[in-house]
């Protein structure tokens, strides 16, 4: 969940810094999984107003504009065909900065001088899902009347700062703005300030457009209905757009947007329908009839089963209940009357049925957790109360509210001295009641107990030990004093598997390299898009039975698709350069369809681009290799693996038997996955490393008599490899070469056609004698001939 720290501060007055919020957030429970800064170092953009717009007389598709910025009007060159005159807009000004330090300057398009830059959405560093459709591909209008001039940081407030946090599931309360400004308020010992609801102006009566609701009762405990009319769909107001695009939801238009708006403020989903487009008078929550459709807002039909929860009309199913509305009376341009829904569903049934169709929307994640039934009421009252703010319609009175089945207060019995005894504390009745009180629960005292009153809005509240936890957490868990535990105590131990795996962590984080982890299942369409010929084994992927989507149906069979997909992503972030690895299973199935479970086998996978190129991960993966042990290393030609370039790949042996492929990325698949830089990746068989790395070090003396250094050059054909060339060295080195150093390869004039030059410098040396020229000069003949036989090498003088 993203929490925009501007938004929380509207419910509560702190005056901590974002680090400190995260902290003690954190400490109290609620993880904090990341800070985000929208302030991405954007300076000296402002608001200007578009005065005149002409065509470019030298090129078609640009324009220019006249562009007033309070003190002086630019001549700026665009190609957008968004603007009017008239509209207000970002201009970065010659010196200003956008993303990626791209520094406006003084440009000259086909004759015409640009004195600045008109900027989208996407320049001011919002990301694509999240920029409405109306401003994805164009510059970035601002609706209403500004001062211009003004810094465009203060008008977007790109110097709010965003908590991203991990809400467990029993915690569905903290899944909106209000439950977690409770947690900060409860955390902080501060008061919580709830906005006051309140429809001003209501006109006409709501029977009028529903006659009656009839509910399935065992799948819906709520069902509540309010009608607005004289409804103006439009863009919603700048604030609002904001708020949703802070929080990782794209705006659509004003009426979706402020349902989406109070969803996120309190956790409770709604949904709005065209009142026009319903066929007759009446609603039904009920369950589907067996090859019952409906058409869901994604473009989808969907064939239904009784086990499904619907909405439905006069005449059928107009969408499925908690997880997708239908496309026959989603909200529109042409919409003036919208109904509107605020429900409370059988959590088992949203779940089940969310699996069943692939389909995991906000609206199911929250119904699937559970919801406080009260909250369809409040919620429904704010949206109206919104639209009426904004002027996007006009509410008519009264509701309709089906609620047979109010929730009773769950009252729980509390021992003081059971807290202090689990908690390890010595914690009195007064500061018991307080840390539970701050969290808003009801607190009496009954003799040397404590009776506690949960509110509606915590579900996960259901015995004892569930306020133990409460009083623990806000006490600060880290504020308790350890103690020595009793009883007869183990050693433990780390596997052998384990300990090569975190050696080598260590190592690639030595070599400047970040590991990441990645879903262990992915979409089928990658195999395409990594050129994987049709009847490859790596095309034998297990089926997931029910998806989150079609994008998560298949278990990998290789990490390489996972590795070029986050090289893309930040790649398309604007991250210059980017080296990370990966440790994980691929999961290789024995037979199809499955029967037994499937193989699974550990590999390392390894992804660079920027500043590198194959020499580098190559020279990664020999450390690597060495470090752990691993000192036979072979690198052999690889030309027909589809994914990497025939000419810049290796295989990889160890002890002669297969180990892994390093290389660059074929140029088409970088193409299929929206790269437009070299990218270098490697996979190896960690199975195989941890079974032949060799963690053992053994002490070797320091030489006590002088080495040999002798040079050898020879030209050979351009397909000879230099691993190749230095495996006849070492064979023909009798023991006493102790190392061999590539220092030249050349092509060129003084060279045949076809052919190279490989020049070595040989290190000769023994541990018991000093050697001898004659010795030296034999094993220096032995090589060259053994070359000359095998390779046809010729000395070069």
């Amino acid at each position: 969940m993203l929490l925009p720290i501007e938004w929380l501060k509207e419910y509560i007055n702190i005056d901590a810094d974002t680090k400190t919020l995260a902290d003690k957030l954190t400490l109290s429970g609620s993880h904090v999984e990341s800070i985000i800064s929208l302030d991405k170092g954007i300076r000296n953009v402002v608001v200007g107003k578009v005065l005149k717009i002409e065509k470019h007389p030298n090129a078609d598709k640009l324009l220019i504009t006249s562009v007033d910025v309070g003190d002086e009007t630019l001549q700026i060159v665009t190609g957008a065909t968004n603007l009017k005159e008239g509209d207000y807009v970002p201009v970065a000004l010659i010196g200003g900065k956008l993303l990626d330090e791209n520094y406006i300057d003084k440009t000259n398009f086909r004759g015409v001088d640009s004195y600045g830059m008109l900027c989208s959405l996407r320049e001011l560093g919002f990301s694509d899902n999240i920029i409405p459709k109306s401003q994805r591909d164009g510059i970035f209008v601002l609706k209403g009347n500004y001062k211009l001039g003004d810094d465009i940081n203060e008008i977007l407030n790109l110097e709010d700062e965003i908590l991203e946090l991990e809400i467990t599931p029993n915690r569905s309360d903290c899944l909106s703005i209000v439950g977690m400004a409770r947690e900060v308020a409860a955390t902080f010992n501060e008061k919580l300030i709830i906005p006051k609801i309140e429809v001003l102006s209501e006109k006409g009566n709501v029977k009028d457009y529903i006659n009656s609701v009839k509910v399935d009762e065992k799948l819906c405990n709520r069902y509540y209905v309010r009608v607005i009319k004289d409804v103006r769909i439009e863009e919603s107001p700048l604030w609002l757009q904001l708020r949703l695009m802070k929080a990782g939801v794209r705006p659509i238009n004003n009426i979706v947007d402020i349902t989406n708006y109070v969803m996120l403020e309190y956790g409770q989903p709604l949904h709005a329908y065209d009142m026009e487009k319903l066929r007759g008078n009446h609603i039904y929550v009920r369950q589907a009839k067996e090859g019952e459709k409906v058409k869901t807002i994604d473009g989808v039909e969907r064939s239904l089963k009784p086990s499904n929860l619907v909405i439905a009309d006069d005449e059928g199913a107009i969408g499925i209940a908690g997880v997708m509305g239908g496309m026959d009376t989603e909200i529109t341009e042409d919409t003036t009357i919208v109904v509107l829904e605020s429900a409370n569903f059988n959590s088992k049934s949203i779940r089940i049925t969310s699996k069943e169709f692939g389909l995991r929307t906000e609206a199911s994640a929250r119904f699937e957790k559970g919801i406080d039934p009260n909250l369809c009421e409040i919620a429904a009252e704010r949206v109206c109360q919104l639209i009426e703010q904004i002027g996007a319609g006009i509410v008519v009175e009264g509701n309709i509210d089906v609620f047979k089945n109010p929730v009773d207060q769950k009252i729980i019995q509390l021992r003081p001295d059971r807290v202090n005894k689990l908690l390890g504390t010595k914690l009195s009745l007064e500061d018991m009641s307080k840390y539970l009180e701050r969290l808003e629960l009801s607190v009496v005292k009954k003799g040397d107990n404590l009776e506690v009153t949960i509110p509606s809005f915590r579900l996960d509240l259901n015995s004892e030990v569930d306020l133990i936890e409460e009083i623990g957490r806000l006490h600060g868990f880290h504020n308790i004093k350890t103690k020595p535990l009793v009883g007869v105590l183990t050693r433990g131990k780390k596997p052998y598997g384990k300990i090569i795996e975190n050696k080598a962590k260590l190592i690639l984080q030595g070599l400047g390299l970040n590991e990441v982890l990645t879903y262990s299942f992915g979409s089928p369409r990658v195999y395409d898009k990594l050129k994987i010929a049709e009847n490859s084994p790596l095309r034998n992927y297990i089926k997931i039975m029910n998806p989150l989507g079609e994008e998560y149906s298949a278990m990998r069979t290789t990490l390489i698709p996972n590795i070029l997909t986050l090289l893309s992503r930040n790649y398309n972030y604007g991250v210059k350069e980017c080296f990370v690895y990966e440790i994980g299973n691929i999961f290789i199935p024995k037979e199809l369809p499955i029967k037994d479970l499937p193989i699974e086998k550990k590999m390392l996978s390894i992804g660079m681009y920027g500043c590198g190129d194959f020499y580098d991960i190559k020279e990664v993966i020999e450390i690597l290799l060495e470090r752990l042990g691993m000192r036979d290393i072979e690198f052999s030609r690889e030309e027909n693996n589809p994914s990497f370039h025939p000419n810049r790949t290796a295989k990889i042996s160890y002890k002669e038997q297969p180990l892994g492929v390093v290389g660059e990325i074929h140029i088409d698949v970088m193409g299929n996955f929206d790269i437009k830089e070299r990218v270098y990746v490697a996979y190896l068989d960690f199975d195989m490393i941890i079974e032949e790395a060799v963690l053992e070090k053994r002490y070797k003396p320091l030489p006590k008599y002088p080495a040999i250094m002798r040079d050898i050059a020879v030209v050979v054909n351009r397909d000879v490899l230099v691993g190749e060339i230095e495996k006849i060295i070492w064979q023909n080195g009798e023991g006493l070469i102790e190392d061999i150093q590539l220092f030249d390869i050349y092509e060129g004039d003084q060279i045949m056609k076809g052919k190279k030059s490989i020049a070595f410098s040989i290190i000769y040396r023994s541990y018991d004698r000093t050697l001898k020229d004659d010795e030296v000069n034999r094993i220096q003949d032995n090589i060259i001939k053994d070359l000359e036989n095998k390779f046809d090498a010729k000395l070069r003088s």
